[in-house]
């Protein structure tokens, strides 16, 4: 399959301009760990799964379980850049009756699961692997943040996924080196990520979660494997795309003044 790197590359950056827009108007949400996904989300959306935003919940279809609740700013504006909801949905975020609200709901068209506890969505994205094997259905995708990896959860979860051989399932690591609190290190290491998936029996892949041919080269790699899941571990850049924002714990949680938002879309190439 030819990928399209250039609109791939294009479908990222409108995905980060989403991301600003929304937590501006919004003025809350989580821009940091929202947009160091976004290459992975653009590649997930726009060449690797089998979706169909007319029919968001067909049979067969391949699943997205955002398991970081805390990043549906990413994965809203995914959904609209993708054509599942109007792009005008994303300036009502955590309005008081709107259609997208601080944690992802399955209320949402093309929302698998409702999340923000974390460590659960990658529980409940092992149970749909389970069943799509059984049932014949697509394959899982479900995106963990590094920080979410100190939550016990998580390795009960990979127990299970490597013991019933899960090869439906890939699961991908933002590695982007901080959490709410600081860096990953100063507060419980993480590392090293990919050996701790593969001692638990995952084929484990690591790359530059920015790289978009490398990311499209890891799914099909996911793809093609066999007789166990995949974890792509991928080192990103948290605020990855804003300057001031990039390798900054404080944007872990914070919405950018009008000023911050201007600037950070003029350096998306938008405005505000």
């Amino acid at each position: 399959m030819d990928t399209d790197f250039k609109q791939l590359a294009k479908a990222a950056n409108a995905i980060r301009r989403g991301i600003i827009r929304q937590i501006f108007h919004a003025g809350s949400g989580h821009p940091g760990g929202s947009l160091s996904a976004a290459d992975i989300a653009a590649v997930l959306y726009f060449s690797e799964m089998r979706v169909d935003p007319q029919d968001p919940r067909s049979p067969g279809r391949d699943k997205f379980v955002l398991s970081k609740g805390h990043a549906a700013p990413m994965l809203y504006a995914a959904l609209a850049e993708r054509g599942y909801f109007p792009r005008a949905e994303l300036d009502q975020l955590r309005k008081l009756g709107a259609l997208l609200q601080g944690h992802p709901s399955v209320k949402i068209p093309g929302v698998e699961m409702s999340t923000g506890s974390l460590g659960q969505g990658f529980s409940v994205a092992v149970g749909m692997a389970l069943a799509a094997r059984l049932d014949g259905g697509g394959r899982v995708y479900v995106l963990l943040g590094d920080g979410e990896l100190e939550e016990g959860i998580v390795w009960e979860a990979a127990m299970s996924a490597a013991h019933y051989k899960l090869d439906n399932l890939c699961a991908i690591i933002d590695w982007n080196g901080l959490q709410i609190d600081g860096r990953n290190e100063e507060v419980m290491t993480v590392a090293p990520i990919g050996e701790k998936f593969a001692s638990f029996g995952f084929h484990a892949l690591s790359i530059d979660g920015h790289s978009l041919p490398a990311i499209a080269d890891a799914f099909a790699e996911a793809r093609a494997h066999k007789g166990s899941p995949t974890v792509v571990v991928a080192k990103t850049v948290k605020g990855k795309g804003v300057s001031f924002m990039e390798n900054e714990a404080g944007w872990h949680g914070k919405a950018p003044n009008a000023a911050e938002a201007s600037q950070a879309m003029a350096e998306l190439g938008g405005v505000l």
